[in-house]
């Protein structure tokens, strides 16, 4: 498969969440846009995701947050409780935090968010093509190449949205994926399966205990129930390849509260994802080669800002597209300076308060008293860890400080 001709302005690797949301998003400033992905159909694996106000927030400036929340559930709380004793530690009130940031904490389908971005991009005339495995990336007078086995593809720019294990990360970075020894077995199930379990429904529920934690709550309007359960492998510790297996994940949850365990027999047991970030880099661009998404920063989950990102990405890029003045054609070093500017900074914060939370989290022993005791302490309507997460997304660094002027300068604090 191959394109003749320079037909399209922007090149897209990867149809995932931020690979359809880039090409959406730049369709939407009148570019021509195609996305090649590698799969033979569109589409996502998983179950559910959290999508905070800075991401429903871009979703309606694009006109999709009535689809999404047609299709997903608004919680009335988060509560964190601890997994041992199953007390309550501390919550958020989120029809509080809509009223504070202006729009809604949601919690969705990975595959319905997915499936949302793929008809805007129909809609929008993107152009979706599959099967396409991209190996490398050249650079070329005026833009850049994405080359697979079927030929190159031609674009004033490339974004590569192509995951943990990015093949474009290598012309900016030499650094490998970074195994946390942690490992996620999901679960979604017809709600009819958990009915007879002591749950809340209109709540996300974070049990955090000694190196695990258990995350339940309500996808497609409470039809289905949302389950994680995540834990630290001793065979990963031990250096041993099969890691994360069914049988340890019944241990690493053996001394939790009746509620956790009561879910365990719903997880899927014939797959598991092994939690895996990369070291933060500050610079994403390399002439006309981008990263976007978990190329240019894969998180850990604790903040579940990964597909938020991504999504991030691709609306502060398409804004500096649409900031300049048209004529006609689009100055591309400077929008993608201007992006290698700002959201390397945000991501690397995001990473590693990320890594910081999910210590946080698997406290044992004295240092798990200590937590409980802060969280208990906490004033439940204190938004000052998470205005610098939730609040808009500043475009240049001149209006990241005026935002929040509390963490100007600070990358790494919780």
């Amino acid at each position: 498969m191959a394109h003749d001709g320079h037909d399209v302005d922007v090149v897209v690797v990867g149809g995932g969440i931020g690979g359809l949301a880039n090409a959406l998003a730049l369709t939407r400033k009148g570019l021509r846009v195609r996305v090649l992905e590698q799969a033979h159909e569109f589409g996502e694996v998983g179950a559910g995701l959290q999508i905070a106000p800075n991401c429903t927030r871009i979703l309606d400036q694009w006109g999709l947050l009535d689809e999404v929340k047609s299709l997903g559930v608004l919680p009335e709380n988060i509560l964190m409780k601890d997994a041992i004793d199953g007390g309550v530690l501390t919550s958020l009130d989120l029809s509080d935090v809509e009223r504070r940031y202006g729009f809604p904490y949601m919690v969705i389908h990975r595959s319905d968010l997915h499936g949302t971005l793929l008809r805007a991009c129909r809609r929008a005339g993107v152009d979706l093509v599959n099967d396409v495995t991209v190996t490398a990336y050249e650079q070329a007078e005026g833009g850049a190449v994405a080359v697979h086995a079927g030929g190159r593809e031609f674009g004033e720019i490339v974004l590569a949205a192509d995951g943990l294990r990015s093949v474009a990360r290598r012309i900016v970075s030499d650094d490998e994926p970074v195994s946390s020894a942690y490992v996620a077995y999901r679960s979604a199930v017809p709600f009819e399966k958990v009915a007879d379990l002591d749950l809340h429904p209109k709540d996300v529920v974070v049990y955090i205990g000694p190196r695990c934690h258990f995350v339940q709550y309500s996808l497609r309007h409470g039809e289905m129930f949302n389950q994680v359960a995540v834990f630290e492998s001793p065979k990963a510790l031990a250096g041993e390849e099969d890691w994360g297996t069914p049988d340890e994940l019944d241990g690493a949850f053996a001394a939790a509260c009746d509620q956790v365990r009561a879910g365990l027999p719903l997880m899927w047991r014939d797959r598991r994802w092994r939690m895996y970030d990369r070291e933060p880099i500050m610079d994403w661009v390399r002439g006309r080669i981008a990263l976007t998404g978990d190329a240019a920063h894969p998180p850990l989950q604790y903040l579940a800002q990964g597909a938020i990102m991504a999504i991030e990405d691709a609306w502060v890029l398409s804004e500096h597209v649409g900031a300049q003045d048209r004529t006609g054609s689009v100055d591309w070093d400077a929008a993608l300076a201007a992006y290698n500017a700002v959201r390397p900074q945000h991501c690397r914060r995001v990473l590693t308060t990320a890594r910081a939370w999910g210590n946080l989290w698997h406290h044992d022993g004295e240092k798990r008293e200590w937590r409980n005791a802060v969280l208990r302490d906490r004033d439940v309507y204190d938004y000052s860890y998470v205005d610098w997460l939730f609040g808009p997304t500043a475009l240049t660094p001149d209006q990241l400080s005026p935002m929040f002027p509390q963490y100007a300068g600070d990358d790494t604090q919780a």
